[in-house]
């Protein structure tokens, strides 16, 4: 849990303040955390640029995402206190030591029991010596013996039932354990889907603001005295396929190659975009730019075709090709 914590709030004074505030039932002030300052940052800095000017508004808009991302963030710790730190910490503060307790108790009963089966057992062995001796002041010691084995079994029963009483009281205890697993599974469970939506919310900030920034104009010539072709590169988004207007030689890649080749029986000549060192016999090594004819066997693995360099062949990776038109 302190480890929870701590990733949640890397700063330990803001923690200890925290769980002051917490301990004397009082709210502990609002404070802005580092992705709301670093946007308030920008957001200044891009007004002190100009926010008509585009590297300003480009600043101004970095900034307002950087406290988007700041208030989800207080979100997920909020979620995170609320549905899995504060259950989880009321069990520990809770029903943990007094199961903790009990389970001690139960340890020392035992010492208890053993004590008393040891009493017992050098009664028995002493009133069993004195027993074969058959003087008079030997007859008066076994008497003695004889009671002290009585009071040795008198407090064996005690103890014993005190033992099984404290097992009993351990064992109904650690029966709730189940139902409270259930429970904390439940927590985390929460915890999880707290990550996703925050994790969600900040990459779909991210798409956001590189469709904003993808729309800004390419140069900077109102800013500064760089000619037009000091353009600024453009922002991909993840998902999304980025087409380059760059010139293919002859040789082009063919996109959708590699599905129609595994679909058919044919053999295609592709290049070898890097080394590859083969983990296997059943592979077969690489040098980059050299051209090898591939092809697909019925059963193979969607990542993986048979490659041909005259008399070796084996099995090459897909993503170190290019196929050849």
């Amino acid at each position: 849990m302190k480890q929870t914590e701590a990733v949640l709030q890397p700063n330990p004074n803001t923690r200890i303040e925290e769980f002051v505030y917490e301990k004397l039932d009082r709210k502990a002030p609002s404070r802005i955390n580092n992705h709301e300052q670093l946007g308030q940052y920008m957001i200044d800095s891009g007004n002190e640029y100009g926010p008509g000017t585009a590297y300003g508004n480009a600043l101004v808009k970095c900034g307002e995402t950087q406290r988007r991302i700041g208030s989800a963030e207080k979100e997920l710790v909020q979620a995170t206190a609320i549905n899995f730190l504060t259950p989880f910490r009321n069990f520990l503060e809770g029903d943990y030591k007094t199961i903790s307790k009990e389970r001690k108790l139960l340890q020392n009963k035992r010492l208890d029991l053993d004590a008393a089966k040891t009493r017992l057992k050098k009664a028995k062995v002493a009133e069993a010596k004195a027993a074969q001796l058959n003087s008079l002041p030997e007859g008066d010691n076994l008497m003695l013996w004889a009671e002290e084995v009585t009071k040795a079994e008198q407090e064996l029963r005690i103890t014993q039932s005190e033992f099984d009483r404290q097992a009993e009281i351990t064992r109904l205890l650690l029966e709730g354990i189940s139902s409270t697993h259930a429970h904390h599974l439940r927590c985390l469970n929460d915890f999880v889907e707290a990550q996703m939506t925050y994790y969600a919310q900040c990459y779909q900030y991210m798409v956001d603001l590189q469709k904003q920034l993808g729309s800004f104009p390419s140069t900077f010539s109102s800013n500064n005295n760089q000619s037009s072709s000091a353009s600024l590169p453009s922002i991909s988004v993840p998902s999304i396929p980025v087409s380059a207007s760059l010139s293919a030689p002859s040789s082009s890649i063919n996109t959708s190659g590699f599905s129609d080749l595994k679909a058919s029986s044919g053999t295609r000549r592709a290049r070898v975009l890097y080394d590859y060192d083969a983990a296997d016999s059943n592979e077969l090594s690489l040098l980059a730019d050299e051209v090898i004819l591939v092809y697909s066997l019925p059963g193979m693995d969607s990542d993986w075709l048979m490659g041909e360099r005259g008399n070796q062949k084996g099995r090459v990776p897909i993503t170190y090709l290019e196929l050849l038109n």
